[in-house]
């Protein structure tokens, strides 16, 4: 038995394979200017989503990095592989409005291609390990086609709730 919700006449409802940035804002608890997915455009459910990044000049990291040579950083590309794969877990979780999602690891980050301002990264992730509150995750952002960066990255959700969840949450780089 599906365990999809079931639409007005019983049946199982198709489930939902695109996400608008309304969507995604009730899953992710991310906001300017740290909200770094803009659209879903696929989504298989605990196996695999791809998500849409319009970069922007407006974005305040531009600012320093660099005068006069906008590039997007790193850092930044990587936690919208992340958050991709968040709004690929979170949707799973039916509490989640009482968790977060947080790094536990990243492994392999390869950074091939400046990304610029006026460039779309397309954020493919697949999962490789998925647990009730922790997943492995392969992640890679593209632009026209040319990878950019691919990473593969651990994340496990952790309460929500103030300065004592915060201190329980493991520590970003620290291995658990």
């Amino acid at each position: 038995m599906s365990d999809s919700p079931l639409n007005a006449a019983g049946e199982p409802a198709p489930e939902k394979t695109t996400m608008d940035i309304v969507e995604i804002m009730a899953i992710l608890p991310h906001r300017y200017p740290l909200l770094l997915i803009d659209r879903v455009i696929e989504m298989e459910r605990k196996t695999r989503i791809v998500a849409i990044k319009n970069v922007t000049a407006n974005e305040p990291h531009f600012v320093g990095h660099f005068p006069d040579y906008p590039i997007m950083p790193g850092v930044l590309i990587v936690e919208a592989i992340a958050q991709a794969g968040g709004a690929l877990l979170l949707t799973e979780i039916p509490d989640r409005d009482d968790k977060l999602m947080v790094f536990t690891g990243i492994e392999g980050a390869k950074f091939r291609r400046a990304v610029v301002p006026g460039d779309q990264l397309r954020i493919e992730v697949t999962v490789l390990n998925w647990r009730r509150t922790a997943v492995k995750l392969i992640g890679k952002a593209t632009v026209d086609g040319v990878l950019a960066c691919e990473a593969t990255i651990m994340c496990m959700l952790v309460p929500r709730g103030g300065k004592k969840a915060a201190a329980e949450a493991p520590v970003e780089g620290q291995a658990q």
